[in-house]
């Protein structure tokens, strides 16, 4: 990698880095008796943590939007509203502190995309809602998933 990443100004860069650089010290031959390759696994996965957060939180996003778009029922609003709140908050913090996952988020929207509606299908067979009845495709831009104005407006004239 061409930069130098910080560790408290981008862990996910952070430890993506440091993988390589381990590898290239073990390709090297040099002769400290460290285990090199499970070293560089170690860190990589903390950076791979980083990258799952950002697919779970965005997964409730989506969950809830949906969930908020399309339900009839009033008494779980408040509780997806906070939710959706929640999450962007803490992906608000983790973005802060890995701005390079930022670029990640397109890469994982269609999971991100495919875990939210399945959640949100779950929940909303109970409004006599199915599959066919949900988007098929993603009807959120990443901005308006980050973005904590941005609440999408519900079938039923519900706010």
């Amino acid at each position: 990698m061409g930069f130098h990443a910080k560790h408290d100004e981008d862990f996910y860069a952070w430890a993506i880095e440091q993988a390589a650089r381990l590898r290239e010290a073990a390709a090297s031959g040099t002769n400290l008796p460290l285990d090199w390759e499970n070293l560089a696994e170690e860190i990589e996965s903390m950076g791979g943590r980083d990258r799952r957060e950002l697919l779970s939180r965005l997964i409730r996003v989506i969950e809830h939007l949906l969930k908020l778009e399309l339900s009839p029922a009033e008494g779980p609003r408040e509780g997806w509203k906070r939710s959706v709140r929640q999450q962007r908050l803490s992906l608000a913090r983790l973005l802060k502190d890995s701005p390079s996952l930022k670029a990640r988020v397109d890469e994982v929207l269609p999971d991100a995309w495919s875990g939210g509606r399945e959640e949100a299908l779950m929940g909303l067979e109970c409004d006599g809602l199915y599959d066919q009845d949900l988007p098929r495709d993603c009807p959120y831009g990443v901005g308006e998933l980050l973005d904590p104005a941005f609440w999408p407006a519900n079938g039923h004239g519900l706010r």
